[in-house]
């Protein structure tokens, strides 16, 4: 059972990050991201995170500064528009990745963690 909730918590965060990040890139850059990459840019940008976190993660405020550093860094190196449009891209995909988990918490479907998007 625990394995499955893993898996549902997973598939749910990598969900809820390609969103984010979807509706980031659609609105800052105004241009259809296609689903499959801004998945492919929330996996890569979670992967990113936990490794950055695991090296740096520790140290107070300067770990998550570099985490986010690095996970801007993910949307910066996957779609045009230098570190401003990337930072607005994030600054969105969190914002709509609070209200989604928060949505999810409201009506009792999950506690309101998520994976794919930082500080969620």
């Amino acid at each position: 059972m625990a394995a499955a909730d893993s898996i549902l918590i997973f598939v749910l965060s990598l969900l809820v990050g390609t969103i984010g990040i979807l509706a980031g890139v659609r609105l800052v850059l105004d241009r259809d991201a296609g689903f499959a990459n801004a998945a492919v840019t929330a996996l890569i940008g979670a992967i990113a995170w936990a490794i950055t976190s695991f090296f740096v993660g520790w140290i107070p405020i300067l770990g998550v500064l570099l985490m986010l550093v690095v996970w801007v860094g993910v949307i910066n190196w996957r779609y045009p528009g230098g570190w401003g449009a990337a930072v607005a891209i994030g600054f969105v995909a969190w914002i709509v990745a609070v209200a989604i988990v928060y949505l999810f918490a409201a009506i009792g479907f999950v506690t309101p963690d998520a994976l794919g998007i930082p500080g969620v």
